[in-house]
């Protein structure tokens, strides 16, 4: 939400939701213990309850003619970058499409560049730079593919087993 002192409200700030508001809550009565033991599934669920889903992946899409600058990018799974980024992010895969650029600090486990990285990367599996791809400064990987047409350059070294150990999902 907007605010007249910043862009957003912090996450601690209290919301005033038109959707729920404390005093429109109903309270329920709670199950007796023979109704929900005679309600209860095999499988030790309440029926049309469900179990919450798994973790869907947390994909984060800078679209073109966006600027993103000074940020901290977490706890997302996929980057795709069709605009502009300066930023640190640990994550699982980052794209950087054709008109995209990313500066700053990354660690992934796969990285594909068709457009321009600058900056420190570290990928724990597999790099690939495309033909049109450029990527500059100190790069670190555990496998590269690297296209004809692809410009390469600065601090370059492959990681020793001990590096490419995989993120673990949180």
């Amino acid at each position: 939400m907007l605010q007249k002192d910043g862009f957003f409200r912090k996450r601690d700030e209290k919301r005033d939701d038109i959707l729920f508001r404390p005093s429109q809550a109903t309270p329920t009565a709670p199950l007796s213990g023979s109704s929900a033991a005679a309600n209860t599934s095999a499988d030790g669920t309440l029926p049309g309850v469900t179990a919450p889903a798994e973790r869907k992946e947390a994909k984060l899409v800078v679209g073109p003619d966006i600027k993103l600058k000074g940020v901290e990018i977490s706890d997302c799974d996929t980057l795709i970058v069709e605009g502009r980024v300066e930023a640190t992010l640990d994550s699982r895969v980052l794209e950087i499409t054709p008109n995209g650029v990313f500066q700053g600090t990354i660690a992934v486990d796969n990285a594909e560049i068709h457009g321009r990285f600058e900056g420190e990367l570290t990928v724990r599996k597999q790099l690939i730079i495309y033909g049109a791809g450029k990527a500059s400064g100190k790069i670190r990987y555990a496998k590269i593919k690297v296209e004809e047409g692809a410009e390469l350059s600065g601090e370059i070294s492959m990681l020793d087993k001990s590096q490419t150990t995989v993120r673990k999902a949180a």
